[in-house]
Formats: C-alpha cells, structure tokens, sequence
C-alpha cells in the first residue's frame, strides 16, 4: 500500500509539475530582443504576419520582435560576426515561439478543409498526415526560447518580394527564380517547407546550395547550436537554459 502511494504522488507531482512547465506566462529576464544584442540582424517574423503555412497571423505574435535566451542571442552574434566579414547577415525568421501558437498550429491541422497555403507550403504532403510525417506536434523546441530558425543574406540587403494576399503561390522546393523570392542566399527550399527538400543534408541539392547549408551549418555548430536534420533553418542551443520549460507569453 505504501509502495502504491508513493507511485501516486510521484505520478501526481510530474503531472502539476509538468502543467506549469507549459503554463509559464511571464517572459524571464534572461530573454531578450535579438535587436538589443544584434542590431544589424534581419528580423522577419513569418508567423506576425500572414506567409506561414497557415496563411494567417498566428495566435501569441502581437509584435514583430525577436525574443530569444541571452544565452542563445549571446551565440549568435559570434555567428553573425563572422558573416559580417564576407559581407553576409543572419535573418531569423522565428525563435521563442509561445505554447498558444503551437496549440494554433495543432488545432490548424486538425481542420482538414483548411488548405489554403497547401500549394506553397505543404504541395505533396496530405494535411491528414501532418502529424504522421511529423510535421506538426503539440509541443516545440522554440516554446523553450533557445532555438531559432534562420538564413543568411547577402549585404548590401537585396529587395525583397511583398507577401499580400493576392500573390501567387509558388512551391516552395521550385528552384530560385521560381519559388517566393526571398532575399536570402539559395539554400534550395523556401522556409518551413514541408518537403524532404528542406533535409538538411540533401544530395539532390545544387552544389552551390549545398556550400550554402553548410556555410551555415559550420557557423551555427561552432557556436553550440544543433541542427534539426529535416529543417535546414532550424537550429537549438545545445546547452539551452531551460531544456524542459515551455514558455507560453504572448510576444509584444
């Protein structure tokens, strides 16, 4: 009987435990605008505005501004600083990403009759197999505020193409001048394609799109990233401050 009662409280404690790791909704102080760390780094947060897979602004993003560990931020000015030598910049499409706006992403994909940006963003993939083909899950690395999605860009900064609703929409593993026009250097797939063209490594890959990858991948594991080998934008701290919280404060 005792034995059964300490089974319970352990199993009790892991469970509250676990609600408020993903329950916490204030930002810490060790969280940080990139902007304050990095000044010249781009800053497009897909998810603000309405080119994401969903095709809308998502829920938590109130403000385009990049929070993100100092830790993580403290890393990638290293990263940036030696592109800065080839006159090359990061720009960072996401990082800390509240927990609601992973649950959007889990209650998207449950809607099936939902595929307005399929054609860019998920043109061979059946919605239905979102969570299969792990695509989609109901927690993110991002949530714990030490993984960052990002690419590099040329400087002088080329134009970029404008995202409205009347543009049309390209698939995303279409080569350069045929995809969005991003103004980040070929890395052979728009982001948050979902398609096994974003697999990091990638022998189907032009050569120049694979020095690409690779020019970030080295800069970004130099400086105690890991990559996400089917994302290649996708990056985490390998020593992340908060490896099991899951923050859920809206960004404004």
């Amino acid at each position: 009987m005792k034995l059964c009662l300490k089974i319970f409280l352990l199993l009790l404690f892991f469970f509250y435990s676990t609600e408020a790791q993903i329950s916490i909704q204030t930002k810490p102080d060790d969280f940080v605008n990139i902007k304050e760390v990095i000044p010249d780094v781009i800053v497009e947060l897909r998810y603000f505005g309405s080119h994401n897979f969903i095709g809308k602004r998502i829920n938590g993003y109130n403000a385009e501004i990049c929070y993100i560990t100092k830790t993580a931020a403290d890393s990638l000015a290293k990263v940036q600083e030696e592109l800065r030598k080839f006159n090359l910049t990061i720009k960072i499409y996401d990082a800390y990403r509240p927990q609601r706006a992973v649950n959007h992403f889990v209650e998207w994909a449950k809607d099936l009759s939902d595929t307005l940006m399929k054609k860019e963003f998920y043109p061979t993939v059946d919605k239905r197999n979102l969570f299969k083909d792990g695509y989609i899950a109901d927690k993110s690395s991002h949530s714990r505020g030490s993984t960052v999605d990002l690419t590099i860009v040329p400087i002088p900064v080329p134009e970029q193409e404008d995202f409205t609703d009347s543009t049309a929409l390209c698939e995303c593993y279409l080569p350069l001048h045929k995809r969005f026009r991003d103004n980040s250097i070929d890395m052979g797939s728009g982001f948050d394609c979902f398609h096994p063209v974003s697999n990091t490594i990638n022998n189907d890959l032009e050569l120049n799109q694979r020095i690409n990858r690779l020019l970030l991948k080295t800069l970004m594991e130099k400086y105690g990233f890991k990559n996400y080998p089917f994302e290649w934008w996708h990056y985490t701290l390998k020593n992340e401050p908060y490896p099991d919280t899951y923050f859920d404060f809206v960004i404004e």
